[in-house]
Order: structure tokens, then sequence, then C-alpha cells
């Protein structure tokens, strides 16, 4: 959430911001609201203080055996007008918390402009795309014809994009989140963490999912219960309503969980194979820091994930996200997208964002400076160390063979107990 004072005091500023990001501020809406939201806070405080004068005096004119009865009823009266100026502030209070809790974060000013993914800004390139002496397939070709990929099955189970995964190619999925949590736990300095799948209303309000993207999201009927769309939503969550010592900080860590979402803005995209899928395993790191330390932890974080993408031999590169097309929490994002023969394009496969105070507001999430020794908001940051299931597509097409087997990049090769190759029927 956007600091209060930004929609109070700097409000067509602020509106400005949005406005690169293709978002229109209801600046008169909320002028309005504000306006009588001072007016109603000062007629409130104006008659709790003549509430109390008249209560003190009720107590003096008794020692002076003085009739208290018109006393009394004005108290009363002013008690009855308490409680509508109160009722009608709450309302206010609520109803500009709400268009609050709407409204993205601003993004930082080295965020290029810009309306779609058209508009962002490659980084680097890091690998040569594979060349082959053959025609090279997509996963779903590779996987089908491996016997290791079922779509038909998962839709007996589950319903459209889902998928099963079987013998070599199951194992990979698994090999990769091991590797992965090695990587970043032994090298990399992160704490593993294991949180719940399932998640109350709130957690998911205090990272951004709720109430913007309530559409997208898994809810357990007759509960206050979601399935988390990411390991983020726990996992950041952790700092929840807390004032961390300066020595606590940073505070990193990496999670693998099961990812779960509607993917209800994404009707005829990306259909066919594991690309889009409402289940999906991720490896997430996230990060709470200091506010003057989050940008360099940006770039560290975007290291790590970087690591596990070259480590893997696979074809990347990095690109800011224009304003257009950042996500809703994110003040600056790097997007990280593997090369995939069987598109011939680069998809994503980790975005990494930093927050900065958005979550932090949201979730109290606070650190206690010693310089002034009074509590202030962290920065929060997270990043895919990376997705599973699309390292394990990029795997699939970036080493594939002309027979369609898969080739084992050689960090992975301990994971699969020394297999070298997935061949069909294993």
């Amino acid at each position: 959430m956007l600091d209060p004072a930004l929609l109070r005091r700097d409000l067509e500023a602020t509106a400005a911001g949005l406005a690169a990001r293709g978002i229109t501020l209801d600046t008169a809406r909320i002028t309005r609201l504000e306006h009588e939201r001072k007016e109603v806070q000062e007629r409130t405080q104006k008659l709790q203080n003549e509430r109390n004068t008249r209560s003190k005096a009720i107590g003096r004119a008794k020692s002076r055996g003085e009739d208290v009865e018109p006393l009394l009823a004005e108290v009363a009266r002013l008690g009855d007008a308490l409680k509508t100026a109160e009722r009608r502030l709450s309302e206010l209070q609520a109803e500009l918390e709400s268009i609050a809790l709407e409204i993205p974060n601003l993004t930082h000013p080295s965020v290029p402009e810009g309306r779609s993914e058209d508009d962002n800004r490659e980084e680097r390139r890091v690998g040569e795309p594979p060349r082959f002496d053959f025609e090279p397939k997509d996963h779903t070709d590779l996987g089908v014809a491996l016997g290791g990929i079922d779509f038909e099955l998962a839709s007996k189970l589950a319903g459209s994009r889902f998928v099963t995964l079987h013998g070599g190619l199951a194992r990979l999925h698994r090999a990769l989140i091991q590797f992965m949590l090695d990587v970043h736990t032994r090298e990399h300095g992160y704490r593993e963490i294991y949180v719940p799948y399932l998640v109350t209303s709130e957690v998911l309000r205090g990272t951004g999912q709720l109430p913007k993207f309530a559409d997208d999201q898994f809810r357990i009927e007759g509960s206050d219960l979601y399935m988390i769309p990411t390991a983020e939503v726990p996992v950041t969550n952790v700092a929840r309503e807390r004032i961390l010592d300066a020595a606590e900080l940073p505070l990193r860590f990496t999670c693998h969980t099961p990812c779960f979402r509607r993917e209800a803005g994404s009707y005829g995209k990306d259909t066919r194979g594991m690309l889009r899928q409402h289940q999906f395993e991720k490896v997430e790191l996230v990060h709470v820091v200091r506010p003057e330390d989050s940008y360099e932890a940006l770039e560290t974080l975007t290291a790590h994930a970087e690591t596990i993408l070259s480590r893997l031999g696979l074809p990347y590169r990095v690109v800011t996200l224009c304003t257009g097309d950042i996500g809703f929490a994110a003040a600056k994002t790097y997007d990280l997208e593997v090369w995939l023969p069987g598109q011939q394009r680069y998809r994503e496969i980790s975005s990494c964002s930093n927050c900065e105070a958005f979550q932090a507001r949201r979730m109290r999430a606070r650190w206690r400076n010693p310089e002034t020794g009074k509590p202030e908001l962290v920065h929060t940051l997270n990043g895919s160390g990376v997705a599973v299931g699309r390292a394990l597509i990029a795997i699939m097409e970036n080493f594939q063979q002309a027979d369609g087997s898969i080739r084992m990049p050689e960090p992975l090769v301990p994971y699969m107990g020394g297999m070298t190759v997935i061949r069909g029927g294993e």
C-alpha cells in the first residue's frame, strides 16, 4: 500500500506516477473523501472535548447541590452526536483504505516507461541458443513421445491446465527442486523454510494479492483460507506485525512450494503444454532488508536466480520490466527469460522484484532503526530461484537429441542417480 501521506499531500504527483503505469487515479473522489474526513475528524474531536467538559461540570454541580438534569441531557445529546460522527468517520476511513488497497506501487525512477512487454528493456544476454542439425521439438511433443508427460490423465483427474509427469521427467522435476535448494542454502546463504500451502485473506492482502486479484485465487469454500499462488505470500508474511532488530536484518529465505492460480485473465494464452498451469512448483527467494539496502539486494537476488540458469547451461536474458508491464506490488522488476527452442523465443522463468515498503506497510512489518530508536518500515523483495516446471521445459528443449532423448546438465547428474540421458520408458 502506498504511504497515505502521498494521497493527502502529493495527490497530483502520485496520480502522475500512476499514469505512467496506465492507471487513472480518481483524484476528485479522493479529494472529496479526504476533505470530508478532515471535517468529520475535527467535529469528532470537538464533540469529544465538549462532552468531557460537560461531564466534569456535572461533578462540580453535584458537589454544589445544583440541578444536574440539564447537564445530563446535554451530555446525552453530545454522546449521540459523537456516535454519529464516529460512525461516519469510520465509514470514510474504510472507503479511503479500500481505494488505497486497489492502488499499485509507484515505480522506481530507473524503470523504463512503456505500455506492454514490447517496451521492456533488455539488460544482458547470457549463453547462446543451441543449434540443432535436426528440427527441434517443443516440450509437449518430446514429453509425450518419452511417455513422461500425460495431459489426458491429468485432465481426467483435475480438468484442463494440469499435467502428470512420469519416470525420468518426474525424477528430473524433483532433482531440479533439490539442486536449487542446495545452491541457495549452501552457497547463497538463504535459510530454508517450510510454510503452509493455505493462508488467510489477511495474509494475501499483506503481499498485495487481495483485494485486487481475488479472481485469480483458489478459495476453500466455507472458510477464510486460500491456496497459495506463490511462496512469496506466506514467506514474506513471516515479517508480519513484527518489529525486527537491526541485527536480524537482512532476512533471506528460500522455500519450495506448489503454487495454485486460476489464471483468470489468461484465457486462450499458452494453452498448449506446461507453460501456464493451475498448479506448478517454484523455489522462491525472499529478502527483508533495511530500506537503504533494498536496491543492492535486488541485484543480489537476481544474481542468485541467474546462477541456477548458468549452472544448468541454459541460455537466458535479463530484462527490466517497463511501467506498463510491472507487477502490482513491485517498484522495480527484473525478469529472467530462458530460451525455448520449441517456441524460438525467450520466456519468463523468474521475476525478481523490489517492493520497497509497499508490502511492509500492509503487513505492518518494521525494524527498529538504532540511530533513531524508532520503528520504521522494512523493504521486501522476492523472486523465483527459479520456476521448476519452466526449468524442466527449458532443459527438455535445449538438451534434446535427434532421437528424442534428453541429455542431463552435468550439475543434475548426481541428483538423477547418475542418469545422464532420459530415454523413452525411463
